[in-house]
């Protein structure tokens, strides 16, 4: 007899008062298969304030810990929780969670360790702009130099992982914007990384953590930390 696999949806929220509630109503009207956690990582608006009034599951950062450390948080819950697939979405309602089924039968049937939702498979849906598709191709090629392995999709939020690799983010998990080094930890430790295709929504309310302004930074600091993260594992991995 198949075992029942306990599954956990991690939501981080850094001020998603206007879309968490339609993010978690849907999960729990349409998807009650799925446990979840809203890990509300010290958001200044209303954030918390809905989440008690609904009485969702939610874990109250003290402090903005940044998307990594609020991650992480959401995977040590499941570690703690005894979870043997825990998935990461955004709490802006960009993320589709009718393609979840899809994506975890890869992990269900051992086909793959982590399972990415890819908007760059079919191209359909929202793509994001065209200079974050560059910048998104330039982490690609960097992640493969690295690691040898191809993610298109590589700064994509939408993540499903199994029980080896909640154990491993719980305890190392990047900070800042964490996807693209978070796939060269887990290509170092030997992952099967999938892609999965999905269809993105575009972001109907809230503020993006990465802005125009920021981009620059932004690929400077993701290129020198998926460098460092490469050097550090292979460090650590020699001794």
């Amino acid at each position: 007899m198949k075992r029942y696999l306990k599954k956990l949806i991690i939501i981080p929220a850094f001020n998603e008062g206007e879309s968490i509630e339609k993010v978690v109503n849907n999960l729990i009207e349409n998807y009650p298969q799925y446990d979840y956690l809203i890990v509300n990582d010290g958001s200044t608006d209303d954030t918390k304030r809905i989440c008690r009034r609904n009485h969702y599951e939610v874990l109250n950062l003290p402090i903005n810990l940044g998307i990594g450390g609020a991650v992480q948080a959401g995977y040590r819950y499941a570690r703690d929780n005894d979870y043997d697939i825990a998935v990461q979405i955004d709490g802006d309602g960009q993320h589709n969670v009718a393609y979840l089924e899809g994506m975890l039968s890869l992990i269900e049937s051992g086909e793959a360790d982590i399972v990415i939702g890819s908007r760059f498979i079919e191209k359909e849906g929202f793509q994001s702009s065209n200079i974050r598709r560059i910048g998104i191709r330039f982490l690609s090629v960097l992640g493969w130099l690295l690691t040898g392995v191809w993610v298109k999709d590589i700064t994509s939020g939408y993540r499903a992982v199994n029980r080896f690799f909640i154990n491993v983010f719980s305890e190392n998990y990047p900070g800042d914007y964490a996807e693209p080094e978070a796939m060269v930890l887990a290509a170092v430790h030997g992952g099967k990384i999938r892609e999965y295709p999905v269809i993105m929504n575009e972001r109907e309310n809230g503020k993006s953590s990465i802005n125009l302004k920021k981009s620059v930074y932004y690929m400077v600091k993701v290129t020198l930390a998926m460098l460092i993260q490469r050097i550090s594992l292979g460090i650590r991995r020699q001794k």
